[in-house]
């Protein structure tokens, strides 16, 4: 709510009434993080753990007011380097051998009294009429508490707002918290119990140890385990102690807008967005963690001692988003608990990647948290396959794990036959290849049945989804009395352990290189010359003999050049100026389905920075040798150059000297919605006419298709697409029409028109 600045007097932080325009979330340091890296070699301190002696903002240490180190790197197996500051002199701004004090958090308090209160206050009355509102319409309110700083405040505030029996506490023990973290857990369930306060845990019936040898282990894309292991356990705790399976209740979480550009465009109430039927408020939504750590330190709430220890976060250990300085610290606070999980990703890591450093460098870099199927699994067996084949779509079961006549039930009645037939150790199921298109939508979930029936393990994700109760897994897989809500299907492939083992079309093998211009990516001047010249540029240009074929490559995948002569698309960018962001919106719709872009657009999350070497890791592991992931990276650079990055914002790169540090892709800036129309025509062409989908199917990046959504291509999300489609629907009813009802559920493009056609638009 509040900026703040860093206090000389007090070593603390001062909050001040002005309106930050973001925060550079600061943290308490203490003694052990110091000793971690290396401050004890260089200046004198008390091992205390009561009084912090520093604040950090990211890699910056904050010392009396004064920037007095930063730190540098560090990864699962290196610690962060420690870097002095230096004044104007050249010295550093905190000589050797000083002695350090610690912060005098009695006087910070002090000092921040007044505006903590108006912030108390005002957090407290949200959520009180949250809960007046809401309290004869529930059957339930619960604070969602998980041990970290957030959720201590949260729990805090609610219990000076809503009577103590007004609410109940959750924990969703994941089984992968920090070891300090039970210890939170243990004290408050105890506080808790003292006032009258009732307290649960929630806990999988999967061991992480199990969960990650059966589902793989878990990445950035695939996230099973925040289903399997926290929202699913804790519903199944919630409906049995309220004794009802369709409850519906408010969610108070300690989400913060601050923590992250995602979470900067919540909302304080929201229905359906953490759990589906279910009610959260994000009651502490703009507070910033000064905030936070100054209300901890007024009120004398418990302190998770991973905090101490120079954790930033607490959740659960070695997460798949985390990285770098985050996992160093991990491990060297609690090496025993990150090794398991280690352990099991090499153990079920099927390549041979042909030595110890190069595995290690396979976890250190990021290669098993970019995973985005089964491909590198030696536990990825295929049980579920299917092809279009004599014109018949045909799907394979073998050694299925749960009964597919259970699951069928979740469809009711079936608008067209079907022939099953069982092979040794499974089944086969085939039905006409035309009701692919004539019943899209079913004939999704028609293969999800047999995708659950193939690789479900009973995580119970289904169950919990289902908002009648008639899923049960208590003793082995039975469906009773399904009103045929498809909520069962709302899973990512209709199977979690499905979708995180199952491979790519082709077995993963790439048909084409993915290194499509080697060291000759196409630079600025040459797309001048195109222009400027046009047919004309093939007999006076300054392009060497291996640069011609790579540019020609370039232009023709961008839709720019067909038998050496310029297109009607060229035409068309010309005459709106090559320049523009709509002229690059088009070159990139087109050049999205070349192997190298494509890439690019499905691999390099928007807003994501990588690495160079977890880049190279990633390519590594789709068979592409380390020279090429080289040239890869340093076309990246070279497309971020041209109009591309400059004025699209497809993406940025970081360098040191002449090389290449960091890469990512950036949201688009296009505000122009015929390029989007032209993108969905793209995209449906390339699905082999494809006219008729969901805004959800387009924001379903994990679904394998030939066609790439305009959502990935340019980073767009469902408010964007709304506002384009919108748009779209008003001007151009001729092209497309978008049905606003289930949060825009149907998208239709008219069949008779083609991508070529949109141009005319231009």
């Amino acid at each position: 709510m509040y900026a703040y600045t860093h206090d000389a007097q007090t070593g603390g932080l001062l909050l001040n009434d002005s309106t930050p325009l973001f925060s550079k979330e600061p943290r308490p340091v203490y003694y052990r993080e110091l000793d971690i890296l290396g401050f004890d070699t260089h200046f004198n301190y008390t091992k205390q753990d009561e009084l912090p002696y520093m604040w950090a903002e990211a890699n910056c240490y904050w010392y009396r007011g004064r920037m007095v180190a930063k730190t540098k790197g560090g990864t699962l197996y290196t610690a962060p380097e420690l870097e002095f500051v230096l004044d104007a002199d050249g010295n550093r701004v905190l000589p050797d051998g000083e002695t350090l004090q610690p912060v005098d958090v009695a006087a910070m308090v002090e000092k921040n009294r007044e505006l903590l209160e108006v912030i108390e206050q005002i957090t407290i009355k949200k959520i009180f009429d949250v809960y007046n509102r809401y309290r004869k319409k529930l059957d339930c309110f619960h604070v969602a508490f998980s041990g970290g700083k957030d959720s201590i405040v949260l729990l805090d505030l609610v219990k000076k707002a809503l009577p103590k029996s007004g609410f109940i506490v959750v924990f969703g023990d994941t089984g992968m918290e920090f070891p300090d973290t039970y210890d939170v857990i243990d004290k408050v369930e105890k506080q808790c119990r003292t006032e009258g306060i009732e307290f649960y845990r929630a806990v999988s019936h999967f061991k992480p140890e199990e969960s990650w040898r059966l589902f793989g282990p878990p990445s950035r894309v695939l996230r099973w385990c925040c289903s399997v292991h926290k929202s699913a356990p804790q519903t199944l705790k919630l409906r049995e102690v309220l004794g009802k399976n369709d409850y519906v209740g408010m969610d108070y979480v300690g989400v913060r807008a601050h923590e992250s550009v995602t979470r900067a465009d919540y909302d304080y109430e929201n229905y359906g967005k953490k759990q589906k039927g279910q009610y959260s408020h994000n009651s502490i939504l703009e507070w910033s963690s000064a905030e936070i750590w100054m209300y901890i330190y007024a009120n004398n709430l418990i302190i998770n001692k991973a905090y101490k220890k120079g954790n930033s976060r607490v959740g659960c250990l070695f997460c798949p988003m985390g990285g770098g300085k985050g996992d160093a610290f991990q491990r060297l606070c609690y090496q025993k608990e990150v090794d398991r999980f280690i352990d099991i990703i090499k153990s079920t890591n099927a390549r041979d990647l042909g030595n110890s450093k190069a595995l290690e460098s396979y976890i250190t870099n990021g290669g098993w948290n970019a995973r985005k199927n089964g491909r590198d699994l030696n536990i990825s067996t295929p049980h579920y396959q299917d092809e279009i084949k004599d014109g018949k779509l045909l799907i394979t079961v073998s050694n299925p794990t749960t009964d597919w006549q259970e699951w069928i039930k979740t469809l009711g009645e079936i608008p067209f036959d079907y022939k099953l037939t069982k092979t040794k150790n499974g089944y086969t199921v085939e039905i006409p290849e035309r009701l692919l298109k004539e019943h899209p939508a079913f004939i999704k979930m028609f293969k999800q049945v047999f995708k659950k029936a193939a690789h479900c393990v009973g995580c119970r994700v289904c169950e919990t989804n289902c908002p009648n109760g008639c899923i049960s897994f208590m003793h082995g897989l039975r469906i009773e009395g399904c009103l045929h809500c498809g909520q069962c299907h709302e899973i990512d492939d209709g199977c979690l352990a499905y979708h995180s083992l199952r491979l790519p079309q082709g077995g993963g093998k790439n048909m084409k290189s993915i290194n499509s211009f080697a060291n000759h990516a196409p630079k600025l001047d040459w797309v001048k010359g195109f222009f400027e010249k046009k047919n004309d540029y093939w007999v006076d240009n300054n392009l060497g003999p291996n640069q011609v074929p790579m540019f020609k490559r370039f232009l023709r995948e961008s839709g720019l050049l067909e038998n050496n002569q310029i297109t009607r698309v060229a035409e068309v960018i010309d005459s709106i100026g090559w320049e523009s962001e709509s002229a690059w919106g088009i070159i990139l719709s087109n050049l999205a389905y070349n192997t190298q872009c494509e890439w690019y657009i499905r691999n390099l999350e928007i807003g994501h920075v990588y690495p160079r070497e977890t880049v190279s890791d990633m390519l590594v592991a789709v068979d592409v040798s380390k020279n090429d992931a080289t040239s890869i990276i340093n076309a990246f650079k070279r497309f971020c150059e041209l109009p591309l990055g400059t004025k699209l914002n497809f993406g940025a790169v970081t360098e040191k000297g002449r090389q290449i540090e960091t890469l990512t892709r950036g949201k688009s800036t296009l505000e122009d919605n015929r390029v989007v129309l032209y993108s969905l025509y793209k995209f449906a062409e390339a699905c082999e006419g494809y006219y008729q989908f969901t805004l959800t199917r387009l924001l379903d990046h994990t679904v394998e298709s030939v066609g790439i959504s305009p959502t990935q291509i340019f980073g767009f999300d469902r408010d964007d697409m709304e506002r384009f489609l919108n748009g779209l629907s008003a001007k151009y009813p001729e092209f497309i029409n978008a049905t606003f009802t289930h949060d825009l559920d149907k998208i239709t493009l008219r069949e008779d028109k083609t991508s070529a056609d949109v141009l005319s638009l231009f």
